[in-house]
């Protein structure tokens, strides 16, 4: 597990290492274009090819994008039939292109109510790609942060039943360990597009010292430029980790 924000303190540099997104406001997109909600989630994944793209050439090591939440079942079933439809297609049409450009894809979540189908679809892309050491990428698909830490700390009693009896043990080293994005260092920026400011259940645990960047803009919008203008903001922030400004200042 590598390092968390609460316990050490992460290299600070012009270009995030970990962006996490939630891709907000395609349906409503489409709506102020008189168009069905389900054509704001196709244009969506244009989007989606723009920003990997621009994340690679920025050097971006981590991408994690807000595909699908556990709360989202509780939308349209139509809606929902789309976007499982849509995960599909995507998974099949752009994997060939992830690969080539050298892309690792990793798809997090509780994937156990997906279909047959789309779960065999996921694991040849995952293995399609385990090889690469380019930009990763990873897709939150029914995922939530409050399922993320429960999952966490069930995996962890099983694992060390021993922990049961003796619950002092167990320390945030511990835990991290088993949290779906044990891989990843902890996102520096956070970027939700849509206008809405909240974090919506995503990556709870992972956000404790993320920087927050709310745009305006639909998702179908957003591309290489909005995506510069959230690493200039970026650049403005003073990640201090708990640190004053002056121990920042004297830091040779």
């Amino acid at each position: 597990m590598l390092p968390s924000t609460t316990l050490s303190v992460p290299e600070c540099t012009d270009v995030p290492r970990h962006i996490a997104i939630i891709m907000d406001g395609n349906g409503r997109w489409a709506t102020k274009r008189f168009l069905p909600r389900t054509a704001g989630h196709v244009r969506g994944v244009q989007a989606v090819r723009r920003v990997v793209e621009a994340c690679g050439k920025k050097g971006v090591d981590y991408l994690t994008l807000f595909a699908f939440s556990s709360e989202n079942w509780r939308r349209p079933a139509d809606e929902v039939s789309l976007l499982m439809r849509l995960f599909i297609k995507t998974l099949q049409k752009e994997v060939d292109k992830l690969d080539d450009r050298g892309v690792k894809l990793r798809i997090v979540g509780d994937l156990s109510p997906f279909e047959p189908r789309l779960q065999d679809l996921i694991k040849l892309a995952e293995q399609r790609t385990e090889h690469n050491t380019g930009l990763n990428l990873t897709i939150a698909a029914n995922y939530g942060g409050r399922w993320d830490i429960l999952q966490a700390i069930k995996s962890l009693l099983q694992a060390r039943p021993d922990l049961a009896v003796n619950p002092q043990s167990i320390d945030e080293t511990l835990l991290s360990d088993f949290l779906c994005m044990a891989f990843a260092p902890e996102p520096d920026l956070f970027i939700r597009t849509g206008g809405e400011q909240r974090i919506s259940n995503f990556l709870v645990w992972q956000l404790a010292y993320t920087e927050l960047y709310f745009s305006d803009d639909f998702w179908p919008d957003f591309g290489a430029k909005e995506l510069e203008a959230a690493f200039e903001w970026y650049r403005t922030r003073e990640r201090r980790f708990g640190r004053t400004s002056d121990q920042i200042a004297k830091k040779p």
